[in-house]
């Protein structure tokens, strides 16, 4: 009984560790170890927005919906603020290149990340545009030309707001004035749509807010182990957070809210997201489309009414792209707070990330508040802890009894193995009495990790000295070391199975285990540490007190 219990304990720490490693390193733009790399997609001459590229003769029809006229030639303006650097095509004003100025690049760390990018190597865009609901009707949308109007293009020392317009150069028809307004220190940009209908006749538009991206995503384990969720994600009262797999759009299968008078739409990768937000309610659908090419979108459509020849309705959007900071998202808008991915144990994870929430804003360090969280943990699970060393310290006491026995009758296993399960009544001990605590705590452990993966404030978080980012595995290999000789100490304080291959095992295994966490986020590895040496300090005091050395 002894050894099936170190055997299932074993068995279920190499799976959990060996999953979230390789989880983790899908985080981290690596393939997955179980999974073939995948192939890259075609190229392609078509252009990002999903129409004949610059050259190429036809008509295209937008991924909301619009028709539109041939390509015509565009130019590219750059805006810069305090969190952004933007990039602007002139051609439907569509935003084709977001910096985010305060976040390092996973590839570069002196470079800033990169969010929204319209290259060779990835496609990601902001689009808008009109959809005209009468035949005939020809409408601005994210095809069609558009000019910049004159104005500031950077956002100056004790400017707070920076306003940037487009619109249609020509005057007859329906016309179109787009403008981005961005606010210092705010990763939300305002989008206002004023469209005035030139024309003789009502003219009855639809706005739609729309964002495109490639459909590249991290492989998936063959553990089935839950890994962060990218692409589209759609929100309503009606069925809160749905996300939208790319193969399901590609299939034709997608299963969402088609039309509410709520909600919002989401592009949702690791640590950062857009979304496109509408204030208020307001009767709107909901769309995804394959553009071809691993080129996908998500669209939310809005009904501007009927608007009377010279009259203009204005619109008022957000725009939300930059990181994935829960409390802050939380604010902006219902559920958005939903597109940072916990995997499967978001109902442990959430109140874990509140928690050590808490200790950051009173501590003001993340590793120390990982500290402090640790220490809570083991205060809740104090007693059953305490439970579990002392069946290991009664197991230790009785060790070399057992061991005496299992040599006098190790040829007589059925005799040896009823004198064993007698030997435990008599000393009222269970020897599957440490197994259920690990197995308690192990969700924790799990659920922690997903908290540390998917945080977007650890992410270049310093602890103390060598350790300048929480989210990436220690560059010195001290935290590791450290939590490998904590492990072997536990181990040495373990009873010792009296079956040899097991006793070596018991110490072998430890040491394959560690090497899991020479490529675990630090901020991982220090709560396991810590978790370690609290652990041992308790196991101690309990073998010294049941007089177990």
């Amino acid at each position: 009984m002894t050894d099936m219990r170190r055997t299932l304990l074993w068995v279920v720490f190499l799976v959990s560790l060996t999953f979230l490693w390789n989880n983790w390193n899908m985080h981290n733009g690596k393939p997955s170890m179980f999974a073939p790399t995948p192939a890259k997609p075609a190229a392609t001459a078509t252009a990002a927005s999903g129409v004949p590229a610059p050259g190429q003769a036809g008509v295209a029809v937008s991924p909301a919906g619009a028709a539109s006229a041939a390509v015509v030639a565009s130019e590219q303006r750059t805006v810069k603020t305090d969190l952004y650097e933007a990039t602007f095509d002139t051609k439907g004003a569509d935003l084709v290149k977001l910096v985010l100025l305060k976040h390092p690049s996973d590839a570069d760390p002196k470079q800033p990340l990169v969010l929204f990018d319209r290259s060779g190597a990835r496609t990601y865009t902001a689009q808008t545009g009109l959809i005209a609901q009468q035949p005939g009707v020809n409408l601005p949308n994210h095809l069609t030309l558009l000019k910049m109007l004159p104005g500031d293009t950077t956002l100056k020392d004790g400017q707070d707001t920076l306003t940037v317009s487009f619109e249609t150069p020509e005057p007859a028809g329906v016309t179109l004035r787009k403008s981005y307004v961005f606010k210092r220190g705010q990763y939300t940009i305002g989008v206002r749509h004023e469209v005035t209908n030139r024309g003789t006749a009502p003219v009855q538009p639809e706005l739609y807010l729309q964002l495109q991206r490639d459909g590249t995503v991290p492989p998936s384990s063959m553990f089935m182990a839950p890994t962060s969720f990218t692409g589209p994600a759609i929100y309503t009262e009606e069925k809160h957070f749905q996300k939208v797999e790319f193969a399901d759009i590609e299939k034709g299968k997608t299963d969402y809210v088609k039309k509410a008078d709520n909600g919002w739409i989401a592009m949702v990768q690791h640590y950062f997201n857009s979304a496109w937000l509408v204030p208020g309610k307001a009767q709107r659908e909901f769309r995804t489309q394959s553009l071809g090419n691993n080129l996908y979108t998500v669209a939310m459509v809005l009904p501007l009414g009927s608007i009377a020849p010279d009259a203009t309705v204005t619109h008022e959007a957000q725009l939300y792209a930059g990181p994935q900071e829960e409390n802050k998202l939380q604010a902006l808008a219902p559920g958005l707070e939903l597109v940072k991915d916990y995997g499967w144990f978001a109902v442990i994870a959430k109140p874990l990330f509140w928690l050590l929430d808490k200790l950051h804003s009173m501590i003001g360090n993340w590793g120390w508040a990982i500290v402090a969280l640790v220490v809570l943990l083991k205060i809740a699970f104090y007693w059953l802890n305490a439970s579990a060393y002392r069946s290991m310290a009664k197991m230790k006491a009785i060790n070399p009894r057992v061991m005496e026995m299992r040599e006098r009758l190790k040829d007589k296993p059925q005799q040896m193995q009823q004198e064993m399960m007698r030997i435990y009544r008599e000393e009222k001990v269970n020897p599957l009495g440490g197994c259920l605590p690990i197995l308690v705590q192990m969700p924790f452990f799990i659920a922690l990790y997903w908290v540390l993966l998917s945080s977007v404030e650890m992410r270049n978080a310093p602890w103390l000295g060598w350790i300048t980012d929480l989210s990436a595995k220690d560059p010195y290999y001290i935290l590791p070391l450290l939590m490998t000789g904590s492990t072997l100490l536990q181990t040495w304080l373990n009873p010792t199975p009296p079956d040899p291959v097991q006793a070596r095992m018991m110490w072998i295994m430890p040491l394959i285990f560690s090497v899991f966490f020479f490529f675990f986020p630090a901020g991982l590895v220090l709560y396991w540490l810590t978790n370690n040496i609290l652990g041992i300090a308790q196991q101690y005091i309990i073998n010294k007190r049941l007089g177990v050395t």
